[in-house]
């Protein structure tokens, strides 16, 4: 009996598992690696077979589809692991997941050949999607293929009983790569762990190479100079804790982002920060800190030999350029100390960054232990997406599979687009996805990836297809939560509206085809385009010029220049410029250092306040009349949390009203949410209070990220219905 398993089911330990169990059966037949699909041959009792596989697969492994097929092929006397052949691509790329307990005992015990070895792993943990070139997951495959096992591995890999059986990059330190530190004095390989640890201790900053790529690292005592170092002066950093118990040191998880922050993926999960000065330091302005564990032998070793039981670690790269996975560029940066490695990094990829809403996790940026990973696609077909211009993402589609790649970066750089076009190719090689139809991309005309996506598309002799942004983000809720239609409020800081004017407050009823623009919150001027999105007085400017109220927040000359730009500028209809305001309307932040910053920062005011009596948004024709609200609120007295929770709380009550009624004519009781607002964990409490009111099911997401990193989900399935 031939059986032909699809799923997570390479790089996994799934063979040597199959193996196992045949064998102890007493089942004659084979299995082996068919492309990402996994063919097994046995030559009786397969349902007995396959109920003890199910019971029994590896931590890592995920069966999809069991495929049974008659078989007249003869079988030799006992079970093999067979060579892999090269066959259908798709389903089963494997990703990196946290080194097991076993192997960090391993690494810790006295006397073991691995003791104190970085690179320890085995089948269920360890590297996986960043290290491998091509399918199947073979060795020479991977950037293993240039360190041959030695004996002693060999003698593992080849041994049934063995946890590294057929464990593709079994390794040891007589075989595997090695750590070396680079500091002011040379190059060291003796301890090189221990004396970056001392750096760090000492006050150094240091960058350490990882599985996917390099972090900057700091202890958190440090900031303050690492701040100045590195240019980034308000921006949150994450911090790895040594283990579950120093996390509450900086933070108060639940039990769901306990659980998120435990799992093998081991992403940065942003919890509520705990009132200290260290957690201050490391998150300031706001009321969450972005938190992770250790996920590589290297980072417990390294927290073995720290003083401290925290480090800031952050993406090691030049500002807005991918970060650096390459030994010679690094070192550009000017640390202090570089833990550098002899393995290559064939796939960069950030670690994963997370939160949770009503025990959903909401992506911020999915990428290492996350990604590849796969979503049913709306129909056949094969198109790939861009995505749009910040937080990007490629998406490609195929044989009824849509497939993220890791998080990219922002495309006004080049080294981001290259890295993009990158992402793609090597998904698509990984896929099979040869044969393009269509070429996605955001319809803003001056999106840097637009030139990519043409070049993409005449190489490939594929049509490009140009998507409204928040229809984008409507279509990739849809995907996400499976349905065909919803009325669904996207709310982000920016996208081209297909009227010329710049969207973000925007009530949708979407589907896959075609979408209405059911109402929206109303326009005002950016004065200066651009500059408005940092200098935030613009903002406040405009919406007191719209309301005829007096401005305070300029000299007299500029004023003038200000209103004449009032006639001048790009309209913007986005949630996200308006609460930039009111975060400086209430002297919460005035000029934006970062992506977010305004916004993020209100986050914490909003979770204080409460509604003030006699207030409500106007609707006139599906406009929401945030001018008149916002004058109004901060003509009232108030604390400022109560103004800022009262304003954004009228505004998503007319918006759902709006998209209720708008559901209610469809005969649907869907109400979705997308866009990079909904991160904000008040506007998703008011959203939900306001549904549940109107009698409304919620529709979130869950695997695609809410903000633009899921753009391109939404981008090729719209360009899968339009190929069909």
């Amino acid at each position: 009996m031939r059986l032909v398993v699809r799923g997570i089911v390479q790089g996994v330990g799934f063979r040597p598992t199959v193996h196992r169990i045949a064998e102890a059966m007493g089942l004659n037949g084979w299995v082996r690696n068919d492309g990402t699909d996994v063919v097994i041959e046995v030559d009786k009792d397969y349902e007995r077979f396959l109920r003890a596989l199910k019971e029994q697969l590896p931590p890592l492994a995920l069966i999809e589809d069991i495929d049974v097929q008659d078989s007249e092929l003869e079988l030799e006397e006992g079970f093999h692991i067979k060579p892999s052949a090269k066959g259908s691509r798709g389903a089963g790329i494997p990703v990196d997941t946290a080194i097991c307990n076993f192997c960090i005992e391993e690494m810790r015990k006295e006397g073991d050949r691995r003791n104190g070895y970085p690179f320890t792993s085995c089948t269920d943990c360890g590297a996986r999607f960043t290290l491998i070139s091509d399918l199947p997951y073979d060795r020479p495959n991977t950037a293993y293929s240039s360190f041959p096992h030695c004996e002693a591995c060999g003698r593992e890999y080849a041994s049934s009983g063995d946890r590294r059986f057929h464990h593709q990059t079994v390794c040891c330190p007589e075989c595997g790569p090695r750590y070396r530190l680079i500091d002011k004095e040379g190059t060291h390989h003796k301890d090189p762990i221990a004396l970056f640890a001392r750096i760090l201790d000492e006050g150094g900053v240091g960058v350490a190479k990882s599985w996917g790529g390099m972090h900057i690292c700091s202890s958190i005592d440090n900031i303050p100079h690492l701040r100045r170092w590195y240019g980034r002066e308000h921006k949150p950093f994450a911090i790895m804790v040594k283990d579950v118990d120093s996390i509450y040191e900086y933070g108060l998880p639940d039990e769901t982002e306990l659980k998120e922050l435990r799992s093998p993926q081991r992403p940065i999960v942003l919890i509520p920060k705990m009132d200290t000065p260290r957690s201050e330091s490391a998150s300031p302005g706001l009321d969450t800190i972005g938190v992770f564990l250790p996920y590589t032998g290297m980072h417990h070793l390294l927290f073995d030999e720290l003083d401290d039981d925290a480090l800031v670690m952050t993406s090691a790269n030049v500002p807005g350029e991918p970060m650096i996975v390459d030994d010679d560029n690094v070192l550009s940066l000017g640390a202090d100390a570089y833990l550098l490695h002899d393995q290559y990094i064939l796939n960069r990829a950030d670690d994963s960054v997370l939160r949770v809403f009503d025990g959903d996790r909401y992506f911020i940026r999915r990428s290492r232990g996350h990604t590849p990973a796969w979503l049913s696609a709306p129909s056949k077909g094969t198109v790939v997406a861009l995505g749009a211009q910040e937080n990007i993402a490629g998406t490609v589609a195929h044989d009824g599979r849509m497939y993220s790649t890791q998080y990219v970066g922002d495309a006004d750089h080049l080294g981001v687009l290259d890295y993009l076009e990158s992402s793609i190719s090597h998904l698509r090689r990984l896929l099979g996805a040869d044969e393009v139809s269509h070429v996605a991309l955001d319809m803003h005309p001056g999106y840097s990836n637009r030139r990519l996506a043409r070049a993409m598309a005449e190489g490939l002799g594929a049509e490009t297809i140009e998507v409204q942004h928040h229809w984008a983000h409507a279509a990739s809720l849809l995907v996400d939560e499976q349905k065909d239609e919803a009325v669904i409020l996207a709310l982000d800081g920016s996208g081209y509206g297909d009227d010329g004017s710049a969207w973000g407050g925007e009530v949708m009823y979407s589907t896959l085809d075609s979408y209405e623009r059911v109402g929206h919150l109303r326009a005002v001027p950016l004065l200066g385009g651009e500059k408005a999105v940092y200098d935030i007085r613009r903002l406040c400017f405009a919406f007191d010029s719209l309301a005829g109220r007096e401005n305070n927040m300029f000299s007299d000359r500029d004023s003038r220049v200000l209103e004449i730009m009032m006639g001048k500028s790009v309209m913007s209809s986005s949630m996200g410029r308006l609460m930039d305001a009111l975060s400086c309307y209430l002297d919460v932040c005035q000029h934006r250092s970062y992506d977010g910053e305004p916004a993020m920062r209100l986050e914490a005011l909003l979770a204080r306040g409460s509604m003030m009596d006699g207030f409500q948004a106007e609707v006139h024709s599906g406009v929401v009349d945030s001018v008149t609200l916002i004058a109004d609120v901060m003509e009232t007295a108030g604390r400022p949390e109560d103004k800022a929770y009262t304003v954004v709380s009228c505004l998503i009550d007319a918006m759902v009203d709006i998209a209720a009624d708008r559901a209610l004519e469809k005969g649907i009781g869907d109400l979705g949410l997308s866009g990079g607002v909904t991160y904000n964990r008040a506007v998703n409490q008011m959203v939900s209070r306001r549904a549940e009111q109107r009698g409304m099911r919620m529709l979130r997401h869950r695997n695609v990220p809410n903000g633009d990193g899921g753009v391109s989900v939404g981008q090729a399935a719209i360009a899968l219905r339009r190929s069909s």
